[in-house]
């Protein structure tokens, strides 16, 4: 049997959605994500953040930028007693104007790579774990990944009207106390 895991998307998830292509060492946790993690890491789950970076494909910044930012983050959450396991991203966008990245990936959400690359790296068991996301693509990637159960936080007016998530809540801390609840009741 595999370890427990919550896959976390990024934007909107744990750090402000600032519609801007964030690359940046500066931008900070959201405090309801240190929360989250916090409980959520105290009650057995590793902590893995899947995220779609099309600004790589569309040459916003680079992977080394990219990476730049997430050692600071990563940094910052273990620095608040909230470690993350791994953050896994993918660069493409199959219309993207650097020509490495504009291809056709399984690992763009909503398809399911990212979830199933971090399960394989660090041997979880999908049908125990759980997925949070801010968008309907995260939840299709959860669900076709083999998640426990998919949850979406702050979706925009028509994702929460069309969601397959199983609970929609307002920011990534309910989302986990949902899901520690879940777990106590033997739901999922």
């Amino acid at each position: 049997m595999g370890t427990k895991a919550v896959f976390l998307d990024r934007d909107g998830t744990i750090i402000p959605e600032t519609g801007a292509r964030i690359a940046d060492p500066e931008i900070d946790p959201l405090p309801q994500a240190v929360e989250a993690i916090k409980k959520l890491r105290a009650n057995g789950f590793i902590i893995l953040v899947v995220t779609n970076q099309a600004a790589i494909a569309r040459g916003f910044f680079t992977e080394a930028d990219l990476a730049t930012a997430h050692k600071a983050l990563l940094k910052k959450f273990a620095d608040a007693g909230a470690p993350i396991d791994g953050v896994y991203y993918c660069p493409h966008l199959p219309d993207g104007d650097v020509p490495e990245y504009a291809v056709e990936c399984d690992c763009r959400k909503p398809k399911p790579g990212l979830l199933l690359r971090a399960a394989d790296d660090h041997n979880v068991d999908l049908a125990r774990s759980y997925a949070v996301g801010d968008g309907e693509r995260d939840i299709q990637a959860a669900q076709a990944a083999g998640c426990r159960a998919a949850v979406l936080v702050e979706p925009s007016p028509q994702d929460a009207a069309e969601t397959a998530a199983e609970v929609v809540v307002p920011h990534v801390a309910a989302a986990a106390d949902w899901i520690l609840k879940t777990e106590k009741q033997g739901h999922g």
